[in-house]
């Protein structure tokens, strides 16, 4: 805990979000910036790691688009969190099976962690590729922007409503421990909430500013340059005003107070809050679907049909489970759901219409 202890040398009582922001993203002992997160080694895997065929399905999603935005001459897909590299890799494979898409686009790679940065380029030596820190060094368009389980690693801050009035999480630093603490809100942050229909009910309400302030820039590059963002990620759409907080720690549930720094924080995304968020920015909401709705409309088990007859039988069942893991409604399939936002001017969606 004396490491952690340097996080917070300012302050001993802060917000909820401040104290997430520090654990995971203080510049030297953050956890996205001292350790790898993914594989076996890692704390978690996500769908890239899973199957290339994830990775295949959003390039054929990203094509689609492009061809919807009349086959533009350049433009830009920026992945937000792109993790260890994997679905940068296949997307550059895949698009080069559509050569007119593939010199038509420049991917750009948007990643706050220097230890992902490295590994990301030791891995990714394609010309096509440039990373940035600040989506604000975007200047041409059209802009397709993608996060897969981009949204739940950003710092949430909990409000807590009881009888009408607010209290908002704090976090207390010990000597040797942290405690989490409510305490009445200020007018400041209720005034926040009161745009949202989650501060109408009882109960935890997570608010993700953190979130809608990196998505804020997001919204203009799209009104802007003209495109769209597709996330996708854990959450739900029925608002239920619980406490999603969780910690893992070496692919098992970690208590959130124990191995701070070293686990990884997160919890499930509201995506009728964000569809809220992105209506309020003028911009369009396609319905929000299932992994495994999406991943089907893309074709995957047509992908996954083409594909084994080319494979063993032990390659085939390796395939078959990897692919299960993502569709599978007590899996991946139902549990991740798919929100994608656009420019008014576009009419294409997640069916491919």
């Amino acid at each position: 805990m004396n490491k952690i202890n340097k996080f917070f040398q300012e302050s001993k009582i802060i917000p909820l979000d401040l104290f997430l922001d520090k654990v995971l993203y203080h510049k030297d002992l953050g956890y996205y910036q001292k350790k790898n997160p993914f594989g076996k080694k890692g704390d978690f895997v996500t769908a890239p790691n899973i199957s290339n065929l994830f990775g295949e399905m959003i390039t054929i999603w990203f094509v689609s688009f492009w061809k919807k935005l009349n086959k533009p001459k350049k433009i830009n897909f920026i992945e937000m969190g792109p993790g260890n590299g994997d679905l940068c890799l296949t997307v550059l494979k895949t698009l080069k099976n559509f050569p007119e898409v593939y010199n038509s686009t420049n991917i750009i790679l948007y990643e706050k962690s220097k230890m992902l940065r490295k590994i990301q380029k030791q891995r990714i030596l394609s010309k096509k590729v440039s990373w940035i820190q600040k989506l604000n060094k975007i200047k041409s368009g059209p802009v397709v922007f993608f996060g897969n389980e981009f949204l739940d690693a950003l710092p949430i801050k909990q409000f807590k409503k009881i009888n009408g009035i607010i209290f908002e999480k704090y976090v207390k630093i010990g000597k040797k421990n942290v405690n989490f603490f409510f305490k009445k809100s200020i007018k400041k942050e209720i005034k926040k909430l009161e745009s949202y229909k989650i501060i109408k009910n009882e109960g935890i309400i997570e608010y993700p500013e953190y979130g809608f302030k990196e998505l804020r820039i997001v919204c203009n590059k799209i009104k802007k340059l003209n495109g769209g963002a597709l996330f996708i990620d854990y959450g739900y759409v029925n608002e239920h005003n619980t406490d999603t907080l969780q910690s893992v720690f070496k692919h098992k549930y970690n208590n959130i107070e124990k191995n701070i720094g070293k686990a990884d924080i997160t919890y499930l995304v509201n995506f009728n809050l964000y569809k809220e968020y992105f209506n309020m920015k003028n911009l369009v909401v396609d319905k929000i679907i299932s992994q495994s709705e999406f991943l089907q409309n893309m074709g995957i088990r047509e992908r996954f049909k083409i594909l084994s007859h080319k494979l063993n039988a032990k390659e085939k069942s390796n395939l078959y489970t990897r692919v299960k893991r993502l569709l599978h409604p007590e899996m991946m399939g139902q549990k991740f759901k798919v929100i994608f936002v656009k420019n008014k001017k576009c009419n294409f969606n997640l069916d491919l219409k």
